[in-house]
């Protein structure tokens, strides 16, 4: 079996459509470790990637006026169980533009991994970009994946990503998002994550209302077990006239697990506005009870809540 039928054998498992590679209507670029394994565009996108001595550098403009009809695909990972991948990403969506991307990251058997990205993102005028990242990193917790993006959100532009990690185990996963949206601009930051054995979670997002009338939302659900940590940083800046920005974490602990909330908000402009909610505690009692009234075993009642919170 070769690398890219090994490579979405796992996509499939870990809920990507395999068909994509078939379909030429639909872009895709697909890598594993400093491989590129395949790769499709289509008419108002341009993908420009390239191999590295360690990952792959790619970047991805779509043009002005073009709205994707289908989502772009990306799948990301390593397949042996040690070695680094370095994603380096310089995404652009031009003025009156729009397009939504999923990305698979997937290292199986990862025991010794380090997955590292880094993207720009850049969103023109009244463009809108959402991008579904969904991570599976097997059963051995020996991986360190550290995800950053600088993001910079146009007048009238919208920005929306979601962060799932919810199947395997997580290893250690250190986040580091930042946005800035100027006038009109909406954005909205989700992240799911469940955390099991000695795992480690640290999760850091910032959102800067710069332009008038801006808004944000950083929202943020983690559950640990075991032994399991997490720390989440959540800030939001108002900065201008009619900034509405808000933060909310939500984090259920089990066992011996640790978990850490830290909301900063910061609003310099008298006009603007910012709140914030932080939750951390045990599954419910009376959820728990309400449950088990109905058949469910301590065990599974506790599992039906936990993902309930992290859908």
């Amino acid at each position: 079996m070769s690398d890219l039928d090994t490579l979405m054998k796992a996509y499939g498992e870990a809920g990507g459509d395999k068909a994509i590679l078939e379909n030429n209507e639909i872009a895709h670029l697909v890598a594993s470790g400093h491989k590129i394994l395949s790769s499709n565009k289509v008419e108002g996108i341009e993908v420009n990637a390239k191999e590295t001595l360690t990952g792959i550098s790619a970047r991805v403009i779509v043009k002005e006026g073009f709205k994707i009809k289908n989502p772009v695909h990306l799948c990301f990972g390593i397949l042996h169980k040690k070695g680094t991948q370095k994603i380096k990403m310089d995404i652009k969506l031009e003025s009156n533009s729009s397009a939504h991307f999923i990305a698979h990251c997937i290292f199986p058997k990862a025991e010794k991994v380090r997955h590292i990205m880094d993207a720009v993102v850049d969103i023109g005028e009244n463009a809108e970009m959402r991008y579904s990242e969904t991570h599976y990193h097997g059963l051995y917790g020996g991986i360190k994946v550290v995800p950053k993006s600088n993001v910079r959100v146009g007048k009238n532009g919208r920005y929306s990503t979601d962060f799932t990690l919810t199947s395997g185990r997580v290893g250690k996963l250190d986040i580091d998002y930042s946005v800035e949206a100027e006038e009109n601009a909406v954005t909205e930051l989700t992240a799911r994550v469940f955390g099991h054995a000695n795992d480690e979670i640290n999760i850091k997002e910032r959102v800067v209302l710069a332009g008038k009338n801006s808004r944000g939302l950083i929202k943020t659900r983690v559950a640990l077990e075991d032994e399991a940590k997490a720390e989440v940083t959540g800030i939001t800046e108002g900065n201008a006239e009619g900034a509405r920005g808000h933060v909310d974490c939500m984090e259920i602990v089990k066992d011996n697990a640790v978990a850490k909330a830290i909301p900063i908000v910061n609003v310099t402009n008298p006009l603007a506005k910012v709140t914030h909610e932080a939750a951390i505690g045990s599954v419910d009692k009376r959820q728990l009870e309400t449950l088990m009234a109905h058949g469910l075993t301590p065990e599974d009642a506790v599992d039906v809540i936990v993902k309930g919170i992290l859908k």
